[in-house]
């Protein structure tokens, strides 16, 4: 490939594979018409005066009071991109986040019971972010995040919000527009939806799968990595492409659905920004505030769990064990496996399901296949806890197994079918057409869905062993494919027969798989 005629530099192109070559190109050929549908969306306005000259290296203050010293007057300034998420409780904890364009004074969230009744008044913190500017690449940037945590709230309960600062009360006539909600989790189980997806970005096409997710009414989501990316080339290295500017327009875009429903995240490979320490997650700290019961919530703020109902949740950073980009592997030193380990024991008896949500696919055949990392590391752990349902993003299409047992099939699970995980194995669902460019599965293999199931053949594909190479694979575990923008969709029912009733939903709202886990059926 002859790189100066394609866009890529030649020493950042000798460093990546052809997916990561062909991903970067995607990227640059498509950011100037995601960005500018994204603001369209979102109006105009906001992002005046984040632009600066160059300062010092990129840092993130340590977490404070709101005490910055405005540079306007706090009726000038217009807070944007709220999202929630839970604390390590939802039934009692939630977590508000937004930012604003400029630093101001005082910041603070608002809460009630009615939307005209926003009584209790908590101070925000401030986190602020900074970035050097780059000859050739960027501007320098200085971005202002602001987190309310809220606990000792009533479980099953709806809140109504708004966040302000010096000069900008959500309380007053003026700002009522502005005021959002939220519902904690019930103090008993009962039944409820969450959806998931990864690899989002900011694309026309991201906002069309948001607005069909919020028609689904979750009680949370779960974003599996590769958020927004800011960092298009994914590498975690400081010679990657890196544009901050673009979470500002990530967050105006996902704050439709991410202001009511609680956003869940975790780390992907175009998520580790190497400019911000440790580990090139110090931007993730300063944007995203998450439970903290994870083995180290400051080194790995993408690692923690939550139980909502009758359902335990774990996100794991993936990062850490992956075989194919390696810029993070083993940050950890095997703590993030070890409390993997523990807390799948603590779960599995205390709720109905076990599900794990992380970035890289532990079994895809598309562009980026499989990770042998994640299996080594903690397909053992999945098979000992009997987990329930594993969700990856990282491909860029809706791929899902059958059940899958000691790497080979356990219980072939046709669309409409149900599996048990105590005697089938488990089911691994890649759902990463969230909004970004597609990805294509082998060449010869056709797409497999509901209204068009072709015939069940064997699909040559790889898997990335230790050294990072790509060892070859004939596989018969894929059961469904759907190359178009999707997302996940989980009904959890309690009672006498608890399920979880799982399917996939394209852009346009028309189901193209369902399955049924039920354990010991």
């Amino acid at each position: 490939m002859d790189t100066p005629d394609v866009g890529i530099p030649e020493q950042l192109a000798r460093r990546m594979s052809m997916a990561e070559q062909h991903e970067y190109l995607r990227t640059k050929l498509t950011r100037r018409r995601a960005l500018t549908a994204a603001g369209a969306f979102a109006g105009g306005g906001l992002l005046a005066g984040c632009a600066s000259g160059p300062k010092s290296p990129a840092r993130v203050s340590a977490p404070r009071a709101g005490s910055a010293t405005g540079q306007a007057h706090g009726s000038a300034v217009t807070p944007f991109g709220r999202h929630l998420a839970f604390g390590a409780d939802p039934k009692t904890q939630m977590r508000i986040s937004w930012q604003v364009p400029l630093a101001v004074r005082k910041p603070y969230v608002r809460v009630g019971l009615t939307p005209w009744g926003l009584s209790r008044r908590i101070e925000a913190e401030v986190r602020d972010l900074h970035t050097p500017g780059l000859t050739g690449q960027r501007f320098a940037l200085d971005q202002y995040y602001l987190h309310a945590a809220l606990d000792n709230l009533r479980p099953g309960t709806t809140y109504y919000y708004g966040v302000g600062h010096e000069g900008f009360d959500p309380a007053s006539r003026e700002r009522h527009s502005t005021v959002g909600s939220f519902r904690t989790a019930p103090a008993s189980p009962e039944k409820f939806v969450f959806t998931a997806f990864g690899d989002q970005g900011v694309t026309p096409d991201a906002l069309a799968n948001d607005k069909v997710l919020l028609g689904r009414h979750p009680a949370f989501h779960l974003h599996a990595g590769d958020i927004c990316y800011a960092d298009s080339v994914g590498l975690g290295a400081k010679s990657d492409i890196y544009d901050p500017s673009a979470w500002d327009l990530f967050l105006k875009q996902t704050e439709s659905v991410a202001g009511s429903v609680p956003w869940m995240v975790t780390t992907g490979n175009h998520d580790m920004e190497a400019w911000y320490s440790p580990n090139g997650y110090g931007g993730q700290s300063a944007r995203w505030s998450l439970p903290d019961n994870g083995f180290d919530a400051r080194r790995a703020p993408g690692v923690y769990s939550f139980t909502y109902g009758n359902v335990g949740i774990v996100a794991l950073d993936a990062n850490d064990v992956s075989y194919e980009i390696p810029a993070n592997k083993g940050y950890t030193d095997g703590r993030q496996t070890a409390w993997l380990d523990r807390r799948l024991g603590e779960l599995r008896g205390s709720v109905d399901f076990v599900v794990v949500f992380f970035h890289h696919c532990a079994y895809s055949t598309s562009t980026h296949a499989s990770d042998g990392g994640v299996r080594d590391a903690w397909l053992p752990l999945f098979t000992k806890h009997q987990v329930d349902l594993v969700i990856n993003g990282h491909n860029h299409v809706y791929e899902r197994t059958d059940a899958v047992k000691d790497g080979r099939v356990g219980r072939p699970v046709p669309v409409g079918a149900s599996t048990d995980p105590t005697r089938d194995g488990i089911v691994y669902v890649t759902a990463g057409g969230a909004g970004k460019s597609l990805y294509r599965f082998p060449a010869g293999v056709e797409d497999s869905y509901e209204g068009k199931t072709t015939r069940h053949e064997p699909v040559k594909t790889f898997h990335w062993t230790k050294a990072r190479q790509q060892q070859h694979d004939t596989v018969e575990w894929s059961r469904v494919r759907y190359t178009g923008y999707s997302f996940l969709s989980v009904e959890a029912e309690t009672g006498a027969t608890p399920k979880l009733k799982v399917s996939a939903l394209a852009q346009n709202g028309r189901r193209i798989d369902y399955f049924e886990v039920r354990r010991g059926a």
